[in-house]
C-alpha cells in the first residue's frame, strides 16, 4: 500500500507512518462493507484526519466513489462518478464557504449518497471529518441516524458502503452514544513505536525522543506545534492556556479538584468530583473519559496503556496530552489560591 505525504510545516511534507491496525480496519471495511456508520473519536490532533486521508487512497484503490467533507479545514474531496451529483455537492460546499453554515453540506452529502445508490453506483464511501465542531450536537446525532437510514433502507441495491465520521468534540460523543445508530470507536495518540517514526522525519535539531514523548504523549499536532515554535514549550503552553480559557475564575472555582486531577486523572471518576467539572473538562477537550478496555478490537488502532501517569493516562480518564495537563498545572500555579 502506498503511503501518502502530508503537510507538516511550510515547505515540509512527511510520510504517513504507523497506524497499521487502523489501516487494516479500513481494508476490511473496503472488502466487506459496513452495516452502520463508524464514529471515530479521540484527542484533538491525535491523527484522525491523517488516517482518513490515507483511507481515501485505500478506498479509491478498491474502486469506491469517495466523498470526503471536512468543514473545519474547509475541504471537499470527491471522486463521485456521477457528474450532476458531484456538481450539486460542490455548489452547496461553495455556499457554505461563504456563509460558514455547514449543516446543509452534510445533509447534501448524505442525499448524494442516496441518489448515487439510486442511479446504480455500487461502492460508495462517505467520510465526514471534524464536522461536529461546526454544527449543533443534536444535528450531529440526526446526521448519523440519516446515514444509518441510507445503509439500512437504500433506494436500490448496492454492493458496499463505507461511512466514517470522525470527531474530537467530547459532547457530541455523549449525544451520539445515547443511541445505537453507529459504532463508536476510539482512536488514541500514536503508539510509542509509531511516534518514533514520525519524530525521525522531523528535520533539524530537536530534543531527545524520550523528552518529546513525555511532552506530547504521541500526539502529532503537539509535535508540530513544538516544531513550529522551535521547541519552545512555554510558547505552546501559553497558547493552550489561552485557547482553552483557563481563566482565573475557572481555576479558583475548581482548584481543589484540579490539583488532584493533575496527579491522577481517574480522580474525576472517584465520585468526589462534581459532574459539572467533568463536563467542562470534556467540553474544553482537555480530558477524555470512559476509556474502553485496552483490547485492540475496541480501538481503531493501538490502545493507550492501561495506566501511565507519566503521560497523564489513567484507567478510566486521561489527559488528552501531557502538555494539556502541564497547561492546567501552570494555570493553577498562576491563578490558584
Amino acid at each position: 500500500m502506498k503511503r501518502i505525504y502530508l503537510n507538516f510545516a511550510p515547505n515540509i511534507k512527511i510520510r504517513f507512518v504507523g497506524r497499521d491496525l487502523a489501516i487494516q480496519r479500513v481494508i476490511e471495511w473496503a472488502e466487506e462493507g459496513m452495516w452502520k456508520p463508524a464514529v471515530i473519536f479521540g484527542p484533538e490532533g491525535c491523527g484522525k484526519t491523517a488516517w482518513l486521508k490515507q483511507s481515501i487512497e485505500i478506498l479509491k484503490s478498491y474502486d469506491y466513489d469517495v466523498i470526503y467533507v471536512n468543514p473545519f479545514e474547509r475541504i471537499l474531496d470527491t471522486t463521485l462518478g456521477v457528474a450532476s451529483l458531484k456538481k450539486r455537492l460542490t455548489q452547496i460546499f461553495r455556499e457554505a464557504l461563504k456563509t460558514n453554515v455547514w449543516g446543509g453540506v452534510i445533509n447534501t452529502a448524505i442525499d448524494v449518497v442516496r441518489e448515487a445508490i439510486r442511479v446504480g453506483r455500487g461502492k460508495i464511501a462517505v467520510i465526514i471529518d471534524e464536522a461536529f465542531q461546526m454544527i449543533k450536537t443534536i444535528e450531529a446525532s440526526s446526521y448519523i441516524k440519516a446515514l444509518l437510514g441510507v445503509m439500512e433502507h437504500p433506494p436500490s441495491h448496492y454492493e458496499r458502503i463505507v461511512a466514517i465520521v470522525a470527531t474530537s468534540e467530547g459532547r457530541s460523543r455523549a449525544e451520539i452514544g445515547r443511541h445505537e445508530w453507529s459504532d463508536l470507536i476510539p482512536m488514541w495518540n500514536m503508539s510509542k513505536n509509531d511516534f518514533r517514526e514520525l519524530y525521525d522525519q522531523t528535520p533539524g535539531e530537536k530534543p531527545s525522543f524520550e523528552d518529546v514523548w513525555r511532552i506530547t504523549g504521541g500526539n502529532p499536532r503537539i509535535l508540530r506545534e513544538l516544531y513550529k515554535s522551535r521547541w519552545d514549550i512555554n510558547e505552546v503552553l501559553t497558547r493552550i492556556i489561552r485557547s482553552k480559557r483557563l481563566s482565573p475564575n475557572f481555576i479558583k472555582k475548581w482548584s481543589r479538584y484540579l490539583e488532584k486531577i493533575i496527579e491522577d486523572p481517574d480522580y474525576l471518576w472517584s465520585g468526589d468530583v462534581p459532574e459539572r467539572l467533568l463536563d467542562i473538562l470534556l467540553a474544553k477537550n482537555l480530558v477524555t473519559d470512559n476509556l474502553y478496555e485496552r483490547e485492540p478490537r475496541f480501538w481503531i488502532d493501538q490502545p493507550p496503556p492501561r495506566k501511565d501517569l507519566e503521560i497523564g493516562v489513567g484507567e478510566e480518564v486521561a489527559w488528552q496530552t501531557p502538555l494539556h495537563r502541564e497547561a492546567m498545572r501552570r494555570a493553577l500555579e498562576k491563578f490558584g489560591t
